[in-house]
């Protein structure tokens, strides 16, 4: 019949390798944990941020216990050890005072220095595309994962203008580049430390996990509204408790979150059904 479409079958490719060049540790200058996917292949990266005073170790164990399909962790140890303590707890930036009292307006500039050198590593070394890097992070580490979003964004906007022509260019314009942004942030009550003014809102996708007052680690106020205000896209759990997720239960949102926002690869030997395509 004249109205009967072709349906033929092509294999499906994908543009980056299906398992990943490890990180090296020459090229990150802090202790990490790597581990590549259960499965074989290295469709996302996860990256796990702890909070003040930890260390990578706990969290590159969490990073092997989520079980996450077709995904790699990697777990970053902060830049600074705390001042005046002998066991290992360590700081994204200087969060305190030379009386030991936190500071109210940290500086994020160090941790976000150092997630420059990391993401550009990965992403030029290790072949991850910035759509398939994805953040876990809690407390301070979830901050550092949220204003590194916002700046990265920042960072592609401003080279998408310049690579847009000047006005009066009498040759025809080339195509600017697309702006790219990181896949997904998870943070656990993690604010942000600046309050965004741009127009152009980050469309990573948030889930911002939180405890509600009296908790230790309950959010200021106006935190979510200035994630809102930075992030097109952000999602709000907000559970009794304090600190970490820990049951079953508290995980089950997140998990949730990850199985929208982490890509799929087609498994090898899988074909695309193309409708309407005469086969080459």
């Amino acid at each position: 019949m004249a109205s009967e479409k072709e349906i033929t079958l092509r294999e499906s490719s994908n543009a980056t390798p299906r398992t990943k060049t490890p990180p090296k540790s020459s090229a990150i200058p802090v202790p990490f944990v790597y581990n590549p996917s259960d499965d074989g292949t290295d469709e996302n990266l996860l990256i796990l941020l702890h909070g003040l005073g930890d260390t990578q170790i706990p969290f590159g164990k969490l990073g092997r216990q989520l079980h996450l399909p077709q995904t790699a962790t990697l777990a970053l140890r902060a830049p600074e050890q705390i001042p005046f303590l002998y066991e290992q707890a360590f700081q994204w930036y200087t969060s305190f005072d030379p009386l030991g009292e936190l500071i109210d307006r940290p500086n994020p500039t160090p941790a976000l220095e150092l997630m420059d050198k990391v993401i550009a590593h990965l992403t030029k070394d290790c072949a991850w595309p910035p759509h398939r890097i994805h953040f876990f992070g809690f407390a301070q580490g979830g901050t550092v994962a949220a204003e590194f979003a916002l700046k990265f964004w920042r960072t592609e906007l401003s080279l998408q203008q310049k690579s847009l022509p000047s006005s009066g260019q009498d040759s025809f314009p080339p195509i600017a580049n697309a702006p790219r942004a990181l896949g997904s942030i998870v943070s656990v009550s993690g604010p942000l430390l600046s309050y965004p003014t741009s127009p152009n809102p980050c469309p990573t996708p948030v889930l911002i996990f939180h405890r509600p007052p009296p908790a230790e680690s309950a959010l200021p106020s106006g935190a979510i509204a200035a994630l809102k205000k930075g992030f097109a896209k952000v999602a709000e759990v907000k559970m009794q408790g304090e600190g970490m997720p820990r049951s079953k239960d508290e995980f089950e949102p997140i998990m949730r979150f990850w199985s929208e926002q982490l890509g799929r690869r087609p498994m090898e030997g899988l074909y695309e059904v193309m409708s309407g395509v005469s086969p080459p």
